[in-house]
């Protein structure tokens, strides 16, 4: 059996580490499943007042995340919190109530930043959301690449050989614990 991972970048950014990252796991993916990434990049800001009438990008992005297996998040951390596009989407696809995209999904957690503690204080932040939005996140390892300038090279390659080790382990655990909830 083929598993999906919906890919989603916390950056919109063209040049983002965290894409870039992103990218690198598409790579280091265990061969009984696959990365998609989602193109999250039309997503209007939330109002609730478009619920009943949700814009076609948001129908899209809740389709698809609807049909992955599972969703990998590589999130940056800005202001010691989520990016306000990435926490955006997450709402979208939680509503209306009663109609969460995000219901019973494993998810796996990773970012990049130039700092010094990776995305520490974002990816807590976000697993407050995975908890309320039902998601069922992977524990182990965390994976915050800091310094992550220095772990780049020339052409984005993620050359990192720890970091490579610890992307390689979430995503096998990723695929254990969604082949465990499909049973």
């Amino acid at each position: 059996m083929s598993l999906t991972i919906i890919g989603i970048s916390g950056s919109l950014r063209k040049d983002s580490w965290n894409t870039k990252l992103l990218k690198a796991a598409v790579r280091f993916c265990p061969p009984e499943a696959k990365i998609d990434i989602l193109d999250w990049s039309k997503v209007p800001v939330y109002n609730g007042d478009d619920e009943a009438n949700m814009p076609a990008p948001v129908l899209e992005a809740k389709n698809k995340i609807r049909a992955a297996d599972a969703v990998l998040f590589v999130t940056p951390e800005y202001n010691y919190s989520v990016p306000g596009s990435l926490k955006n989407v997450i709402d979208w696809c939680s509503r209306p109530y009663g109609d969460n995209a995000w219901q019973g999904k494993p998810v796996a957690l990773m970012g990049a930043s130039p700092g010094n503690f990776g995305t520490l204080r974002a990816q807590m932040a976000l697993r407050q959301t995975f908890t309320f939005s039902d998601m069922q996140p992977v524990m182990s390892p965390e994976v915050f690449v800091g310094h992550c300038a220095e772990k780049f090279d020339a052409r984005g390659e993620f050359t990192d050989e720890k970091g490579r080790e610890l992307v390689t382990e979430l995503l096998a655990n990723l695929v254990a614990l969604t082949q465990k909830l499909i049973g």
